[in-house]
């Protein structure tokens, strides 16, 4: 779920036929309760499906400037714009794939992968076996890797609300409001940010709904040639798995769900992210801790207030006069949040402050201004932040009495001002949204193969009450819980005890008896002295590839 942008403020080989009977299969979605999809819907995803199923994928060289390279394939699934409306207008799903590396014998099909957001790319996810990342090996034996662009994202028909320019443009506002006129002005953003998505992608904003994603990834699954759907999703990517599962309960064979997103009905999206308010300060505070604990090498206090006084130090002084004039408190925020996000941030986030509290400037600058030559990179971060914001704003109804937004998030700021105002002013586009907002369905499912749920602790973007409640909504599932850690998207880091038990899980099926509890990994060791660092998570054992990493919200 990754915000690098938020507004006015800081700112993801068809293998046979389908199988025999799969239109007279017992239709999920009519078993969902009063607020689950209606007949027209579960039709049209039928017929979708049957029709993907008999087309199947044309996979080639992917495009040069896509940036994936051979052996990896790529292709395009056609799907209804609107489900209810099946031999309507479609739209485009851009897919890739690399072929299982093991033996005929060993080979289980397609894992399909979404990495979050939303508006994050899957694409990146074929890499995992280009690169040879050590953690994905016996899985690559026996599954062909398969990522996708969700709707509206990069390839697949992909919305804008804003030039990109416009959007990545610095300084932005100071998030943090210091009077009633802040707050206005923020307001008055947040509605021409709303405006601005109906002008440039009007015709799309209905249909940008998580259930048309899950609707999606059916009829990939069906282009796949594939009776049933193997699943990794990470942060949002876990909602949309809950909302595949519900929906199609009878189509799952395999499903991940790691670092999750709370499905509860009233929690989609507005509770959502004030929830992430409390966690983002609790993980910020970790940090904060570690820094102080490392203080002879960083030098920004040897206490967590004393850190926290010197970040308060360096707000103010960009919000005097922004740092090499383009970072503002807002492009602070946007690159600090990475280490409430991901441990792999937490030295190269406290490096480069630490370069600049020693007089070098050019460090935090080269670090966190955006490069407004990069046009490319530029409209990819906008079309991200364009589809989360469309996607949420589109799965639920939002308050829309600004009354209601300020006395929540005033309140909240008191306690947890770390990210508070800037969360507020990302998701506020939703209080004057042009387009149909639906209502949440009810995740849940009773018929289904064992899941396997993944979480930390004290992980910031999706609480850790998340798993809990998803755990409870899907019968039979198995809960790994990494004890004191709060890192974001844990299957893709080093944990011998999670690792093993994600293998097991894709090779055989097979959970532990009863839910696990594992030790955390291993906490970030400080160098031995400072150099700033590019936010790089590299393509090593550990971390995935920056691309790969779930998209930040």
């Amino acid at each position: 779920m990754i915000r690098n942008a938020t507004l006015g403020s800081a700112a993801t080989l068809i293998t046979g036929t389908l199988a025999a009977g799969l239109l007279l299969a017992p239709p999920a979605a009519a078993a969902q309760t009063d607020n689950g999809p209606k007949l027209p819907e579960v039709l049209g995803v039928q017929i979708a499906a049957a029709r993907a199923a008999r087309t199947g994928i044309d996979w080639k060289d992917c495009p040069a400037d896509w940036g994936l390279e051979k052996p990896i394939q790529c292709g395009w699934v056609k799907v209804p714009l609107d489900y209810a409306k099946p031999y309507g207008k479609t739209i485009d799903i851009a897919v890739d794939r690399i072929g299982s590396t093991g033996t005929k014998q060993e080979r289980q099909g397609a894992l399909v992968y979404n990495p979050g957001g939303p508006g994050g790319s899957g694409m990146r996810f074929p890499r995992r076996v280009t690169t040879k990342s050590p953690l994905w090996v016996n899985a690559s034996k026996a599954y062909d890797f398969v990522g996708f662009d969700p709707r509206g994202v990069g390839h697949s028909a992909p919305i804008s609300c804003i030039d990109p320019q416009e959007f990545v443009k610095a300084p932005k506002a100071d998030p943090v409001p210091d009077s009633e006129a802040d707050k206005l002005a923020q307001r008055k953003l947040a509605a021409e940010y709303a405006d601005g998505c109906k002008e440039r992608s009007g015709e799309m904003l209905p249909h940008m709904t998580t259930p048309n994603s899950a609707r999606d990834m059916d009829v990939i699954r069906a282009a796949l040639g594939e009776a049933r759907l193997n699943f990794l999703g990470v942060s949002y990517g876990t909602y949309l798995g809950g909302v595949y599962a519900s929906l199609f309960p009878t189509h799952v064979r395999r499903m991940i769900v790691d670092s999750v997103v709370d499905p509860s009905q009233d929690n989609i999206w507005y509770e959502a992210n004030l929830g992430q308010d409390v966690a983002f300060q609790m993980r910020w505070n970790d940090w904060q801790d570690w820094v102080a604990k490392n203080d002879g090498v960083f030098h920004l206090g040897d206490t967590r207030a004393k850190v926290e006084a010197k970040w308060q130090e360096l707000r103010n002084k960009a919000k005097a006069q922004p740092i090499g004039g383009v970072v503002g408190p807002a492009e602070l925020i946007g690159f600090f949040q990475g280490a409430p996000y991901y441990d792999s941030s937490w030295v190269p986030v406290a490096q480069t402050w630490a370069a600049f509290a020693a007089g070098d400037e050019q460090a935090l600058v080269d670090a966190i201004a955006p490069d407004m030559t990069d046009t490319k990179g530029n409209a990819a971060s906008e079309n991200s932040n364009a589809v989360y914001t469309a996607v949420e704003c589109a799965d639920a109804k939002w308050p829309t009495s600004w009354t209601k937004w300020d006395r929540d998030n005033t309140k909240l700021h008191e306690q947890y001002p770390f990210l508070t105002w800037s969360n507020a002013w990302m998701n506020l586009p939703c209080a004057t949204w042009k387009a149909k907002q639906s209502t949440p369905i009810a995740v849940g499912a009773k018929r289904v193969p064992p899941i396997l749920i993944v979480q930390s602790e004290r992980d910031a973007a999706t609480p850790y009450k998340g798993a809990v409640e998803l755990h409870r909504r899907l019968a039979g599932s198995r809960l790994i819980t990494e004890q004191n850690a709060g890192s974001h998207g844990v299957t893709s880091l080093q944990n011998p005890c999670i690792n093993t038990r994600v293998d097991t899980y894709l090779l055989t099926g097979k959970v532990d008896a009863q839910d696990v509890t594992c030790a955390p990994h291993a906490t970030p060791v400080a160098p031995a002295k400072v150099a700033a660092l590019s936010l790089d998570h590299g393509t090593g054992s550990e971390w995935p590839a920056r691309e790969e990493l779930p998209a930040v919200r």
